[in-house]
């Protein structure tokens, strides 16, 4: 599975929305500018990323010295699988076909089921983690479970040579 930029920068983008620690006024628009500085994304990119979010009713934009970028309803009720979506479609696609669809000759015949399953986990995750999750570090304790998993797999895998 891959995280595409587009994916990351957009939760990112909306991670500074819900934190609004760059609003001018509490619950105030935030400009893109200083998101895309501050997060080092290039604006234009940024701004192509806003209207994919926008499309999706993720984000608001006013116009206007006191413009920028708000949500559109609380961070606690957008998921990060919310986002991923409106920016990259399906959380886990195989040829542009549904899974459910899927038939593979023998031996193969029982992948469908792993694509099935890799869906299923991303689902998991990122429709439980919302952006209130995110900017709180308060994650749910079966994500911070599989996070700690893949670190001790990883390093098991990969040990780190002592200097």
């Amino acid at each position: 599975m891959r995280i595409s930029e587009r994916v990351d920068n957009a939760v990112r983008f909306m991670a500074e929305l819900a934190s609004g620690e760059l609003a001018d006024v509490d619950g105030g628009a935030v400009k893109a500018e200083a998101i895309a500085t501050r997060q080092g994304i290039s604006l234009k990119y940024l701004l192509d990323i806003t209207r994919d979010l926008k499309r999706a009713e993720l984000i608001r934009s006013k116009r206007g010295p006191t413009g920028g970028f708000t949500l559109s309803r609380d961070a606690d009720a957008i998921s990060l699988a919310d986002v991923f979506r409106a920016v990259d479609g399906p959380l886990a696609d195989v040829h542009d076909e549904s899974l459910r669809g899927l038939r593979y000759p023998a031996p193969a015949e029982s992948l469908s089921e792993v694509w099935m399953a890799i869906r299923g986990s991303l689902r998991r995750v990122l429709e439980e983690v919302s952006l209130d999750d995110l900017i709180s570090g308060n994650l749910p304790a079966d994500v911070v479970s599989l996070a700690a998993d893949y670190r001790t797999t990883t390093d098991r895998r990969h040990p780190r040579n002592p200097r």
